[in-house]
């Protein structure tokens, strides 16, 4: 049986907020017979954009994480509250606002913080995967449509399929210790919870420092071993690094320049080891 995912690409989101903004418009004011009542006009909505920054200096890098309803197919909330929320063939999870009047504790339920209270109408409320467009011929949720740089994408796909996918893409879910198997998947989810190691090299001559480009960067620690190279700035990058995963030894080596080694100590925080001198000529 195939099932509604969601794909979000973070590296892609550019925290416009076209998403957020689609599904204000769409449930503010709207009530949807048999889906969900409107939606309160003020507070956090049921969709969410997370900001996380790394590095210093000139290496620094920012990515934006939206964050709704993950439709889980072992949702903690439907364990919480059987007889107020139920799941569709489709795989999109449903509160049913009547059964579900009064009930906060359903807002506290989900660990992903995806369920808002309703204070004016008294019901739990989250995004619905807008099931009420999808019933009646929408190829794709409206926030898929306004996104302008394509990083949200939904298909239908068995449960088989879907882990496929995501083993050959490596696409990750949301706190995936907690077993309740997010249907939202995102691909580069490393920009927000892992680190980097960077550096810029160059060299001093007559007095003036130049960028090297070209120069051979390894770096090993951790079990990772990996290899790059200085762009046409002298920078370099290396990603994925854990956090708390220790210390890291970088060389740095070039045929005509001379090379240059660093001891790293990795701990919450991506490094950026500044400027780097090679010997030179």
């Amino acid at each position: 049986m195939t099932e509604r995912h969601m794909i979000i690409d973070v590296a892609l989101c550019e925290n416009c907020n076209n998403c957020v903004l689609a599904t204000k418009d769409e449930y503010v004011g709207n009530d949807f017979p048999g889906y969900t009542r409107s939606h309160p006009p003020q507070g956090a909505g049921v969709v969410q954009i997370e900001r996380f920054v790394r590095g210093t200096g000139h290496l620094v890098d920012t990515a934006y994480l939206p964050k709704m309803c993950n439709h889980c197919a072992d949702a903690p909330c439907m364990k919480h509250a059987p007889d107020a929320i139920s799941r569709r063939p489709d795989g999109i999870v449903m509160i049913d606002a009547d059964k579900a009047h009064g009930r906060k504790d359903i807002v506290d339920s989900c660990p992903y913080g995806a369920i808002i209270w309703n204070e004016a109408l008294q019901v739990p409320q989250q995004w619905i995967f807008d099931v009420h467009l999808l019933d009646q011929g929408w190829k794709e949720p409206r926030m898929q449509s306004v996104c302008p740089t394509a990083a949200i994408t939904t298909l239908s796909a068995s449960a088989e399929q879907m882990a496929r996918k995501a083993a050959e893409e490596g696409l990750e879910v949301l706190k995936p210790e907690l077993g309740a198997r997010p249907r939202v998947y995102y691909r580069n989810l490393h920009r927000c919870h892992a680190l980097f190691i960077g550096g810029s090299v160059a060299i001093l001559h007559n007095g003036v420092k130049d960028c090297v480009e070209g120069a051979k960067v390894t770096i090993d620690g951790a079990g990772v071993h990996a290899g790059a190279g200085t762009d046409a700035f002298g920078d370099f990058k290396f990603d994925h690094i854990a956090k708390e995963s220790g210390q890291y030894r970088l060389k740095i080596e070039h045929e005509r320049l001379g090379s240059a080694e660093r001891v790293i100590q990795i701990g919450n925080d991506s490094v950026y080891l500044g400027e780097i001198l090679l010997p030179g000529l």
